[in-house]
């Protein structure tokens, strides 16, 4: 049996999920509140929560709540700068140029991870620099704070059809109606998995160990950069392919490298303590 006749006689779910989560009235200056908004504030509440309980068994590098606030400030300020003006740099070049209001309305969706990920090291950088912290102990707990923006963020782009897989007939598949009548890999919810939910459980197993310094940072940067490698093999590569690779992979090379370069000099500098 072909392809075309096992996507016949299969009943695929149609998505049909509204992007906006309630309206507001006719005549207020926005339509209502999106998901994907919705999706950053559930995000970083978690990390909050997450932030306050790693302080209190005095994991986190913070001293008290005013620098506890200025560092999820400064990480919603570097996720949403760096996650759409990445977007707009890597994949979305030619829409600024036809419409350079775009930028602006992030509640339609259109974040890249790749930009997300250098404005939060920024904002971690400069948050170590100002409150003279070590830099890789912030990083490490920025990273372990960052799965879960990452998994509400996935299911946002589930519940805004966008970023979807490529063609398929499993029997999970999702039938996008923007796209076609043809059933594709729910990708988004592959990504939700092991971009986010899988590593925010490691996460949460790892960083209490008191770990050399990047040395988590590093795991969650390789665990990302496979997740995302092999994700890509299942999502639609709407932005092309760069020496044979999708967008999106070649980008996450960069973030496995980083890595296990942070893994490798974790150990290293272990090492040298224990000798």
């Amino acid at each position: 049996m072909n392809g075309a006749a096992v996507s016949a006689t299969l009943a695929y779910w149609v998505h049909d999920l509204d992007p906006v989560a309630f309206r507001f009235p006719e005549g207020w200056p926005l339509s209502g509140v999106h998901w994907y908004g919705l999706s950053y504030a559930a995000g970083f509440l978690v990390a909050a929560l997450l932030l306050a309980h790693w302080r209190r068994r005095a994991l986190a590098p913070v001293r008290d709540a005013v620098d506890e606030s200025a560092l999820i400030t400064a990480i919603m300020v570097g996720v949403v700068l760096g996650g759409r003006l990445g977007h707009v740099l890597l994949y979305a070049r030619a829409e600024f140029l036809a419409d350079p209001l775009m930028l602006f309305r992030v509640w339609q969706g259109g974040m890249a991870s790749h930009g997300g990920f250098l404005g939060v090291l920024l904002a971690g950088a400069w948050f170590a620099r100002t409150r003279r912290v070590p830099f890789l102990a912030v990083g490490d707990l920025v990273c372990a704070l960052a799965p879960a923006g990452i998994l509400f963020g996935r299911l946002a782009n589930f519940v805004n059809a966008e970023l979807v897989g490529r063609t398929s007939t499993v029997p999970w598949a999702v039938i996008f109606p923007r796209e076609g009548p043809e059933p594709r890999h729910p990708s988004q919810l592959y990504e939700a998995i092991g971009e986010g939910f899988l590593p925010l459980l490691w996460m949460w197993w790892r960083y209490p160990k008191r770990l050399p310094p990047g040395q988590v940072a590093g795991e969650f940067l390789l665990l990302y950069a496979v997740a995302r490698f092999v994700s890509e093999w299942f999502r639609s590569p709407d932005d092309g392919y760069i020496l044979g690779m999708t967008a999106g992979q070649f980008w996450t090379l960069p973030l496995a490298l980083g890595g296990l370069y942070l893994i490798l000099r974790a150990r290293a500098g272990a090492k040298d303590v224990a000798r």
